[in-house]
């Protein structure tokens, strides 16, 4: 007993320090690519909120990308917490996405991890990610590298792997719907906020096509790791009022997730708090359990519902769509 005791203990020990010098040598690599990074660097401070926010480096054959993670407080030894992977638009960073989302301070009260990984202006000038750009493989590069950033801080930071979820707005929601296409199974949600489904697009300009809903949707890929009728359940948010991306696409992609997944849709129902937009929302589910839900926000344009005043890229006056998605995600964590 005292022997198993003992080499329990030097474990736990040994574990420590693995992890204490794999994080140095991460601060080491981060202060390195920084520097090559420097067009991307964001040198404000922190969204608030109570805990930690912390900048990492995830490489890979398509490059590298700075993400950032927002930890909160007091988080046990033994504690396993979720993991929200969040996506910015265009124009957009991850600091910048953290303020408008407020999704920080959801994680502090709720205890969860969020990571936002940060698309290089060298790679779109614009910030976008480039989703769209499945013909020549660069999407695909961009999935890996949002793929690593996830397994960093699967590792090094104490995550429930079976509780992880990806959401994003714009450009982001479109890249995130691609990175579930590809890794089903890593994931128990995904939230798409006006964004254009994967199948869609597969260069610059067909992606300018679909923006504005002229091109069709093809079905989800078959996938070698899932069963078919068990893609990940999708919740979309999108504005009646966005002329940047057209409100057909949030139909699409509820469509080829419900029949992926084998769902029919249940009668609308109307939502509305206080003096915030209404909106509609559809389910559609297969035998009883959610595949895709659909929020339609009565007035929004192109902007996150219910973010921060005064951020870019944000509508105040929306429903909260982090709280939406952080419920919508919950739902999934405790099936």
């Amino acid at each position: 007993m005292a022997k198993n005791a003992l080499a329990r203990a030097w474990a736990r020990n040994f574990e420590r320090q693995w992890v204490a010098l794999a994080r140095s040598n991460m601060r080491a690599g981060t202060r390195a690519a920084t520097k090559a990074l420097q067009p991307t660097v964001d040198r404000g401070k922190a969204p608030p909120g109570d805990g930690s926010w912390t900048t990492g480096i995830a490489t890979g054959a398509a490059g590298a990308r700075r993400f950032r993670l927002y930890r909160p407080t007091g988080v046990g030894f033994a504690e396993r917490l979720p993991l929200l992977v969040m996506l910015h638009g265009c124009g957009q960073d991850a600091q910048g996405f953290a303020l408008c989302t407020r999704m920080n301070r959801i994680a502090a009260r709720e205890r969860f991890l969020v990571l936002y990984p940060e698309q290089e202006r060298m790679a779109n000038a614009q910030g976008c990610w480039n989703w769209f750009d499945t013909a020549s493989g660069r999407a695909y590069g961009e999935v890996a590298l949002i793929m690593k950033a996830i397994d960093q801080v699967c590792w090094l930071y104490p995550v429930d792997h079976a509780r992880i979820a990806i959401a994003g707005l714009s450009a982001g929601a479109s890249m995130a719907a691609l990175v579930v296409t590809r890794h089903p199974e890593r994931f128990k949600a995904i939230a798409m906020h006006s964004g254009i489904p994967p199948g869609t697009a597969y260069s610059r300009m067909s992606a300018f096509t679909a923006m504005h809903g002229y091109r069709k949707t093809r079905p989800l890929p078959p996938s070698t790791v899932i069963e078919p009728h068990v893609w990940p359940p999708l919740l979309v948010i999108h504005g009646s009022g966005d002329t940047v991306v057209s409100m057909d696409n949030a139909l699409a992609a509820v469509q080829v997730w419900a029949d992926a997944g084998g769902a029919g849709p249940s009668p609308g129902r109307a939502a509305r708090r206080g003096k915030r937009y209404p909106s509609t929302i559809t389910d559609f589910k297969r035998q009883g359990m959610p595949v895709a839900t659909l929020v339609q926000v009565d007035g929004l344009g192109h902007a996150w519902s219910g973010g921060a005043p005064k951020q870019q890229y944000s509508d105040a006056l929306g429903p909260d769509a982090s709280r939406l998605i952080w419920a919508f995600a919950a739902r999934q964590f405790r099936r």
